[in-house]
This record gives C-alpha cells, sequence and structure tokens, in this order.
C-alpha cells in the first residue's frame, strides 16, 4: 500500500529512531529495514537526508565501519539525546493516533473504505 508522502515526512524521524534505537545500521540496511515493515515506496533520497538531519541535531551519531565488500559503510547509532526524544515522539504520536481515531470514528459512520 503506497503512504502519503507528506504523512511519511511527518513520522520520518521517528520512524528512523526507532529503527536504530536497539541496532545500528547503515543508509542502505535501514531502507531495507523500513521497506521490510511496510514501506515499500520509502526513497532512499528521503533517508539519507533524515540521518543527517537527527546527526545534526545531536540525536544520532556516525561511525564508519569497513565492509568485506566494498568502501567502509557510515553506521548510525542513536545517542542518549536520540533516545530521549524517540520517547517523546513516541508519546506524541500515540497521543496523536487516539485524537485521530476519536474523531474519524465519529465523524465517518457509515463512510465504507
Amino acid at each position: 500500500m503506497a503512504h502519503d508522502p507528506q504523512m511519511l515526512k511527518g513520522v520520518l524521524s521517528l520512524l528512523l529512531l526507532s529503527v536504530l534505537v536497539d541496532e545500528p545500521g547503515y543508509g542502505y540496511a535501514i531502507v531495507t529495514r523500513l521497506r521490510d515493515a511496510g514501506f515499500e515506496d520509502l526513497a532512499e533520497g528521503t533517508v539519507y537526508p533524515a540521518l543527517t538531519r537527527l546527526e545534526s541535531a545531536g540525536l544520532l551519531e556516525s561511525y564508519l565501519e569497513r565492509s568485506a565488500s566494498g568502501p567502509a559503510r557510515k553506521y548510525y547509532r542513536t545517542t542518549d539525546a536520540g533516545r530521549a526524544e524517540l520517547a517523546t515522539r513516541t508519546d506524541a504520536w500515540r497521543n496523536l493516533v487516539t485524537a485521530v481515531d476519536t474523531v474519524t470514528s465519529t465523524t465517518t459512520q457509515g463512510v465504507s473504505s
């Protein structure tokens, strides 16, 4: 199922922090994890700038690791600030979902999907 690009843009930072909180990853592997989770239409060109922004904000840090199959890869992992931000954004997301569900469940009765 295709996702609305504007909606995805709004939650991409949350998704990236979530994917990286338990296990570091490099760009293509991160994209693959997200695609495997259901974001099949996610473009690599969307993810890399978001990773850079999160790193600039101090929520991620990066390091280079040698690869057996080519040049070194740039890995990302969450920082302490990134883990705190993930908790904040996760709570905000859950509150938003609850509010949207409340509104849509009372206003779309009789509307079929």
